[in-house]
């Protein structure tokens, strides 16, 4: 069994279970980049203060740069009994330079070491999810553009409600995404902070220089206390917070996908390999990949839930507890920015069923506020306007007939108003063109609509 680093004040080493159970190395060797990254800016800093010689440090930086190459080229092999990524790279390290490696943790602990190579894995993870979300965006605009005048009915309740252009609809989770996307920009000020040097939680005796650590690797500040840099999950609760909201919001999607592709619906196709087939039915292609989504968003909800329950009574500073910050972080990157990239898949492919979309709103009573805007529009009041549709919309459920379908006569016996331009009020593509007020689903409207995303995407895209 390997020597602990802590062995000194023990008399006896822990049973093999025991290791078992307390070692992080299964899921934290993920960070073995990123605590390598940290270390050569920590040595670089001991040298240039003073702390270790130009010898030692020139050594320790070999060997570290030697292990970098290893773990890229998945070289390296890790010991349950080493307990974590930054016992065993320490250990690695001492094998390949000698006695001087251990020379590598003067003036830190695997306190701030652990924080700071989160803040370094969960920056970068970010920037590449808000690089997904931008691609999911872009085939989303593709689309929407091809179906400016593509009309179908709006829902609300899961009743049809309102015609709408499916390019409208569509735009709906662009926004979303759009917002999801500031999110996690907001939340990288969050992560862009260095807690190397706070050390186990009260600094250290050494004269180190914190901000060269955090220049060097690139983080845009420092925490102003030790104890709160070392204790702080804040940043990884707020990207699980985040993500589980863009998770949320795919999951809407998924929702609307799967009722789209539904004959009952027969709105949308998705590719094939998007979707899977019966072990037992032939005819079946089912929408699987957006069901995953669907319920991949619980298990991400799960991971916040679970970092919140494991902070919420825990003292300063750091505690054991907390080597449960991490799983749930892995998990969730790799969730997120697998279901966006099949999202992206699954929208970029799609083939829209314009006339089915066209045949289900022409079949409906989606244009009865229009007759009743119709009404308020020759003086009678809204709401008694609201009570002649309402009884014209009993009156066609009752003979199996649409509004459109009612003689003029028939309308005239319900308002002498209702004159014969009617015809063309109650037709959808009519009821979408004259919704033009700003935001709204009228073609105008969704054309401003489009361009002003272009533009945020382009200004995304080049700030990124």
């Amino acid at each position: 069994m390997s020597q602990k680093v802590w062995s000194g004040r023990f008399q006896k080493q822990p049973e093999e279970w025991v290791d078992e159970f307390n070692a992080s190395i299964p899921f934290d060797q993920q960070l073995v980049e990123e605590d390598i990254e940290g270390s050569i800016a920590h040595v670089s800093m001991l040298m240039d203060n003073e702390i270790l010689t130009s010898e030692e440090g020139k050594k320790i930086l070999a060997g570290l740069h030697s292990l970098a190459n290893k773990a890229k080229s998945k070289e390296l092999t890790y010991l349950t009994s080493l307990e974590d990524i930054h016992c065993n790279l320490e250990k690695l390290l001492t094998d390949e330079v000698g006695e001087v490696g251990g020379k590598l943790h003067t003036g830190r602990s695997r306190n701030d070491q652990v924080a700071t190579d989160m803040h370094l894995y969960l920056k970068r993870r970010v920037v590449e999810i808000i690089e997904s979300i931008e691609e999911l965006q872009g085939n989303l605009l593709v689309q929407a553009e091809e179906h400016i005048y593509t009309i179908m009915p709006g829902y609300t309740h899961l009743q049809r409600a309102q015609p709408i252009s499916f390019s409208h609809h569509l735009m709906a989770y662009f926004w979303m995404l759009e917002r999801d996307k500031e999110r996690m920009k907001s939340g990288l000020e969050r992560i862009d902070l260095c807690p190397l040097g706070a050390g186990a939680l009260a600094g250290t005796t050494y004269p180190i220089n914190r901000l060269q650590t955090a220049e060097s690797l690139g983080f845009q500040g420092i925490y102003e206390n030790s104890m709160d840099a070392v204790s702080d999950r804040d940043f990884i609760l707020e990207f699980l917070s985040n993500s589980s909201i863009l998770m949320m919001h795919l999951s809407r999607f998924a929702e609307e996908l799967i009722l789209w592709t539904s004959q009952e619906f027969n709105f949308v196709e998705l590719d094939d390999a998007f979707t899977t087939g019966s072990s037992i039915m032939p005819q079946k292609k089912n929408p699987d990949m957006a069901e995953l989504v669907r319920g991949k968003t619980g298990r991400v909800y799960g991971n916040l839930f679970s970092l919140l329950t494991v902070l919420k009574g825990l003292p300063l500073a750091y505690n054991k507890d907390m080597q449960e910050d991490k799983e749930g972080m892995f998990d969730t990157v790799e969730t997120t920015k697998g279901s966006l990239k099949i999202f992206a898949g699954m929208v970029g492919t799609m083939k829209v069923k314009k006339d089915s979309m066209e045949e289900a709103v022409d079949k409906d009573f989606s244009n009865a506020t229009e007759l009743a805007d119709y009404l308020a529009t020759k003086g009678i009041p809204f709401r008694q306007a609201h009570e002649i549709v309402g009884q014209l919309v009993l009156y066609c459920i009752q003979n199996s007939c649409y509004l459109k379908d009612l003689s003029i006569s028939q309308f005239k016996e319900a308002s002498p108003l209702i004159d014969d331009d009617i015809y063309d009020v109650l037709s959808p593509q009519m009821a979408v063109k004259r919704r033009n007020s700003y935001g709204g689903t009228g073609f105008d409207q969704v054309k401003e609509q489009l361009m002003k995303a272009k533009q945020k995407l382009k200004q995304g895209e080049l700030s990124g």
